[in-house]
């Protein structure tokens, strides 16, 4: 926090412009919300997408961005249990409203009612954020006898969504995932599937990010970067062979979030695989459907995670079967526009973190 009560913010002002170095008045918390302040915020392929791929917000701009929050509860309004000040927090990159219909369904993670950090009102990447309540997760101490409370703000997106994919897909041991593009997200869904005793083939066209992968858990990798799609299905058919994992049945998750690892998953596709579509893209992937009928597969869709997975994600984190310090890097907030620049180029191996000072 800067003197004078003000909370230290970068913001988007306009598309493809550098974040701008903005304080803003620091916020009361008013009927079931609660102050954060921010330990770290990841900077996630989304954030990119808002600044450059022509993605809209859905508040106005200006804009705090950052949806991959952990810190420490500060201040409650009326309605919330005043026990959470104090506490050591992730914040879920989705917090629905836990009533409408959608909710009631089990459906909260597109909950029309649903507030996401840095979209629909400011985000992380400030000294300190203002959001619901309602669903924020309280870290457990064993969790953070592992891990900084900086490194887990990845937990609210990178480390979430591809878990509630792997947890959706049914995937079981024995069973080939098959993971297209390893990078930021896509890291941690390879430990995430590994971690179930499935057999895991990474693919992406960096062989320092399959290399990543492997050290991650990954069973065998391939770089995809020369190879038509039906070539990588052949290759991945012999990878699976050599794992002795059965050619049917293939549980695909698409983290590279491009077009092109977007039109692979979806080539990979056999008799009854699944397909789960984690990472965005802007651009249009054209297809045949028929392949879904033909093959008797599913596709489906992750919009970020169910905050009431999260209890168990932190079980996993605190058994260790998923590790998310070795997939970060620390970088201080007022670097951000380095930050974001490294990033749009393909130039960070980890998940950038950025820390207020």
């Amino acid at each position: 926090m800067t003197a004078g009560g003000m909370w230290d913010a970068w913001m988007m002002t306009a598309p493809d412009a550098v974040l701008e170095h903005a304080p803003r008045p620091a916020e009361t918390p008013g009927p079931g919300e609660a102050t954060i302040e921010v330990a770290g915020c990841g900077v996630c392929h989304t954030d990119l997408s808002f600044l450059h791929g022509g993605v809209r917000t859905r508040s106005a701009l200006p804009l705090v961005l950052g949806h991959e929050i952990s810190g420490y509860v500060r201040a409650v309004g009326p309605g919330v249990d005043p026990a959470l000040v104090g506490r050591p927090v992730v914040v879920p990159a989705v917090l629905p409203c836990g009533e409408c219909d959608l909710c009631r369904a089990g459906r909260r993670s597109i909950c029309r009612n649903q507030v996401m950090p840095g979209n629909d009102r400011h985000g992380g990447f400030a000294s300190h954020v203002l959001l619901p309540a309602r669903f924020i997760c309280p870290v457990p101490d064993a969790v953070l006898r592992r891990h900084d409370l900086w490194e887990l703000s990845v937990v609210a997106d990178a480390v979430s969504t591809p878990f509630q994919a792997v947890k959706r897909s049914g995937l079981a041991a024995g069973d080939l995932a098959v993971c297209v593009g390893v990078g930021g997200i896509g890291v941690y869904g390879v430990q995430i599937a590994s971690a179930t005793g499935a057999k895991v083939v990474a693919l992406d066209i960096d062989d320092a990010k399959l290399e990543q992968a492997r050290a991650a858990g990954a069973h065998a990798t391939l770089n995809v970067r020369d190879s038509s799609v039906q070539d990588a299905r052949k290759q991945v058919k012999r990878l699976a062979g050599e794992l002795g994992a059965r050619p049917f049945l293939w549980k695909i998750f698409e983290t590279s979030g491009t077009r092109a690892g977007q039109e692979l998953a979806y080539g990979l596709i056999g008799y009854g695989a699944t397909l789960s579509v984690v990472g965005y893209a802007t651009g249009k992937v054209e297809l045949s459907l028929s392949n879904l009928m033909a093959f008797d597969a599913v596709a489906q869709g992750n919009w970020g995670a169910d905050p009431l997975v999260y209890p168990e994600l932190m079980q996993w984190i605190a058994d260790g079967r998923i590790a998310v310090r070795p997939f970060v890097e620390r970088h201080m907030l007022a670097d951000i526009n380095d930050v974001f620049d490294r990033a749009h180029h393909g130039g960070l191996m980890k998940r950038a973190v950025l820390v207020p000072a």
